[in-house]
This record gives C-alpha cells, sequence and structure tokens, in this order.
C-alpha cells in the first residue's frame, strides 16, 4: 500500500525508468550458465478490467501492470501535442490521477476512454502552467508568413506534421490524435471530450481541411 502522493510519484517514476531503459535481471544475464528449464504456456494477462478491480481495492501490483500496458501510448499522444521534453512527465501526472480517481472508475466504458478523460485534463492543466500552446501557435504563424511565395513555399515544405498538428486549435487537435494516432473511434473520442459523435466528425472534418491548407496539396 502506498503512503502518501510522495511515495505514490516515486513509484510511478520507478515504473518509467524501469521500462524505457530495460532493466535487464541479472538471472537472465547469466542464464547460460544454467540449464533452460522446459517451455511452458505463459498465463493470460488480466484485461484492463480486472486491472483496474484489483487496483480499486490498493493492488499497487495491478496499478504497476497498467502503466507498462499503457505508458508508451500515452507518452506519444503528449508528444504529438506538442509536448517534448515534458511528455513523460504529463504521462505521469495522469497515471498519479488514475490511483487517485481508482474508486470512481467503472467498468461500462473501455480504460482507455477513463485514461485518456484524465489525459486531456493533465494537458489542459499543463499548457495552462507552461503557456506552451501560445508560443508554440506564435513559432508556426511567423514560419508560415514569409514575404515571398519562394519563401513560402521552402517554409511549408519545413513544417513536420508535428508542426502543422501544433498549429491546430486544441479542440481540433485533440480530435485528430485521437483518432488517427491513438486509434480511438469516434463514440470513445466522443466520450473522452464530453462531446456527441457529430461534433467530433465536425472536428476532424475541419482538422483534415487546415492540414490540408498547411501543406497546400494541390490535386
Amino acid at each position: 500500500m502506498l503512503h502518501g502522493s510522495v511515495d505514490l510519484r516515486l513509484k510511478v517514476q520507478r515504473i518509467f525508468a524501469d521500462t524505457f531503459f530495460f532493466v535487464l535481471p541479472q538471472d537472465r544475464l547469466d542464464r547460460h550458465h544454467r540449464p533452460m528449464p522446459e517451455p511452458v504456456q505463459p498465463p493470460a494477462d488480466p484485461d484492463d478490467f480486472a486491472l483496474m478491480a484489483r487496483a480499486g481495492g490498493g493492488d499497487t501490483a495491478a496499478f504497476a501492470a497498467l502503466i507498462r500496458r499503457h505508458q508508451n501510448a500515452l507518452v506519444n499522444f503528449f508528444r504529438r501535442l506538442g509536448a517534448s521534453n515534458e511528455a513523460e512527465d504529463v504521462a505521469q501526472e495522469t497515471f498519479l490521477r488514475v490511483w487517485r480517481y481508482r474508486m470512481r472508475y467503472r467498468p461500462t466504458a473501455k480504460f482507455t476512454t477513463f485514461l485518456y478523460t484524465l489525459a486531456r485534463h493533465a494537458w489542459a492543466d499543463h499548457l495552462r502552467r507552461a503557456h506552451k500552446q501560445e508560443r508554440v501557435v506564435e513559432r508556426v504563424g511567423a514560419a508560415a508568413a514569409p514575404h515571398d511565395a519562394a519563401a513560402q513555399d521552402t517554409a511549408r515544405h519545413r513544417l513536420d506534421a508535428q508542426v502543422a498538428l501544433a498549429a491546430l486549435p486544441e479542440k481540433l487537435r485533440l480530435v485528430v490524435v485521437m483518432s488517427l494516432y491513438q486509434g480511438l473511434k469516434y463514440e470513445e473520442i466522443g466520450a473522452v471530450l464530453a462531446v456527441p459523435v457529430g461534433t467530433v466528425k465536425s472536428r476532424m472534418f475541419l482538422a483534415m481541411a487546415r492540414l490540408k491548407d498547411v501543406f497546400d496539396v494541390e490535386k
């Protein structure tokens, strides 16, 4: 059982470090010195519902399994929203919120809906603290408005997918990242953002139109 938010934060950080740096146990390093055991069929991994049920009862091992299962996707989610060095920090903050609000989770929706709802709030708090959104949009606006046509073409070719996403309004960028990069269905995105599916579709349409303008796609 974890005691206090400091202990919980340290545990989440250790889980991240173990996964990202692939610490190899010593008994695997010297396994060639021992007879290999007979292969056995590994037990099926518990699903997210089962792990959350155990975490709700205070099982930190189940909570650690959830982190290892979803952390890479969550870090990539924040990177595509515009975070760089801060992506892992915001992901850790999201998992801290999963632990704090674990008793509120009900298995009536996918765990990823619960996870990305908390991730959206963590991202909004991050933006308010760092004012990163305004700085990114200003840089993109300056780069996309050169004085002559040749320079304009050059600047547009330099815009990669990440910068183009950063130029989108927050509401549109969230829909694009959740749909194209995280693989969430429109219904799940609607649940995360608390908007109707029709709103998700219209935001996706507007986002694609703006991205097309950024890259000046000609048909």
